[in-house]
Parts: structure tokens; sequence; C-alpha cells
């Protein structure tokens, strides 16, 4: 079983990318559970999405602290909030501009060189799937997000692949 934890505030796309992980995951045959807490009353919140991805012998969605294997964090401050959700050998990655490791990416910036900046957490999520630690590969993600189709599918993919891009194979 995999546990993910996104984080990220209001309008950040938190429960877009865990729909996209969770509907990846039923596609490639996975059972999965999701919770989302957010204070969504007001655009700016902090959102937080819970996915367990697997062989769930468990019936909470929620993860325990210090029991996540990957978190996505899609604001700077996410991992000062929902950090410690993250497992000791779990792996944190994070949108920021101040890159200090292989695991964090300024994915606005990329984003708004694309030509759209609320594009920004379908980078970081090809980001971490680039980096072979997701439970599922790159192409089952562009897939589904090929399935939803609509106006944005062409700017949503390119994202994608930018993040997918951006991480460094070399240091593997």
């Amino acid at each position: 079983m995999q546990q993910i934890i996104v984080s990220g505030i209001g309008g950040q796309g938190v429960l877009f990318v865990t729909r996209l992980l969770a509907e990846t995951a039923v596609a490639i045959g996975y059972s999965v559970l999701i919770s989302e807490t957010h204070g969504m009353a007001q655009r700016g919140g902090n959102v937080i999405s819970h996915l367990k991805v697997g062989n769930l012998s468990t019936a909470s969605p929620l993860i325990r602290p210090g029991r996540a294997d990957v978190f996505l964090g899609l604001h700077p401050d996410a991992f000062q909030v929902h950090g410690f959700y993250l497992k000791p050998d779990g792996k944190a990655f994070c949108n920021t501009t101040q890159q200090n490791s292989k695991y964090t990416i300024d994915a606005i910036l990329i984003a708004t060189e694309l030509g759209s900046p609320v594009s920004a957490n379908l980078v970081l999520l090809g980001f971490a799937a680039s980096s072979g630690l997701l439970f599922c590969k790159p192409e089952d993600l562009e897939r589904q997000l090929m399935s939803y189709g609509g106006k944005r599918q062409e700017i949503s993919l390119k994202a994608l692949r930018a993040g997918l891009n951006a991480y460094p194979q070399d240091q593997d």
C-alpha cells in the first residue's frame, strides 16, 4: 500500500490532483481510499487530501502522522503545515522557489512559462511521477488525464510533461 498526502491552499488544485491520482489507481487495478479536509469557505484556506492506494487492510481513509510514503506540497508553505504526516524515510515533493534538493521544483515558474500558472499542480505531479516513487507510471497519469478531454487537455498534458522533464534523472 502507498499512502500519499497532497497539501496546498484553496484554488491550487489539491482536489483535482487527488482525483487524478485516485482515478489512475483504479484504472490500473488498485483499490483506493481518499479523504479531504479543507478550509474552502474562502479561497486560500488550507487543503489536505489523504490518498491510500493498493492492498487496503484498513477501513480508515485517513493517514496517521508519520506514515505517509509521499508528500506533494503544492504551496511553498505546505510542508511546514502538513509535513508531520510524512514518515522518516518518505519523500516530499514541494513547489518552492528555493530548490534545495532534487525533490523541490519551482512549479509555478514552469507553469507560468507554459502560459498557465494554474497548471503548477500538474507540473509538480509530473515531477513526482518522474521520480519513480509513485504507485503509477507517468504514462498511466497521461492516459487518465487524456480521458478527461475538455478545453484544458492540451495545456494540462504540457504541464504534466514539463514536470516529468524537470526531474533530475542523473541523480537517482
